[in-house]
């Protein structure tokens, strides 16, 4: 049965891929062919970086798909998507809003750790991938879409956001709503769960988060009514 809403009131066209990772994508592949073949992967320079390929994690058919920017300190050396600080914000808030956990696929646009070393102590520093470092790792992402087939796909931050819908979405004015898109069929945008961490403030950070709360009230509203159609 096609999927309908009436919050899907806006069409972006999902930008088509760079093709520098293209040759290393399997064929037939499944996601532990993908995962396997992305250990390897030196499409860009950001491999001389990061300690390893962090890869997404779910069920291959999971329901809603969330894109990050790239893996953190914490990601980079488990291995692991959304494991530190953010991912645990981010599975706080899934509980909140009635999300299984279990029915969510996590990935992000980069799949290596882009960072600079603090001036003073140990500490490695988030640095934002370059548009070149995003469109050189964007067939994974595409074939991960491919595999998993989701029913929403739900960016976090303006990085994935554009690197997906491109330049024209803006998650300060777009955040929350629903729309076509030609390659899953509802896409939405929202913040970071990192971005409200690094909030100014209490008060700041606390009225991020009440609106990743309501974008994702939206996100699992419409997976209720989906699953309903799809049984009557």
């Amino acid at each position: 049965m096609p999927r309908r809403s009436s919050e899907a009131h806006r069409q972006f066209s999902v930008k088509p891929a760079a093709k520098d990772a293209a040759a290393l994508i399997p064929p037939s592949p499944t996601l532990a062919t993908l995962q396997q073949a992305a250990r390897s992967c030196k499409a860009c320079d950001l491999w001389k970086l990061g300690t390893q390929t962090v890869f997404g994690e779910g069920p291959a058919r999971a329901r809603v798909m969330f894109v990050g920017e790239q893996p953190g300190d914490s990601e980079d050396k488990a291995g692991h998507p959304f494991i530190g600080p953010a991912g645990r914000l981010l599975d706080e808030v899934l509980a909140e809003v009635g999300i299984d956990r279990a029915e969510v696929y996590v990935t992000n646009v980069v799949k290596h750790f882009k960072w600079v070393a603090a001036q003073r102590g140990k500490r490695r520093i988030h640095k934002k991938p370059r548009h070149s470092e995003i469109e050189a790792c964007r067939p994974w992402l595409d074939a991960e879409l491919q595999v998993v087939m989701p029913e929403v796909l739900v960016c976090l931050g303006a990085s994935a956001a554009q690197a997906l819908l491109g330049k024209d979405f803006r998650v300060t004015r777009d955040h929350g709503t629903l729309m076509k898109s030609d390659l899953v069929p509802y896409v939405t945008g929202t913040t970071h769960p990192a971005s409200i961490l690094r909030a100014p403030d209490p008060e700041a950070r606390e009225q991020q988060r009440k609106d990743f709360v309501r974008d994702l009230k939206k996100v699992s509203e419409l997976i209720r009514r989906e699953r309903k159609a799809s049984a009557a």
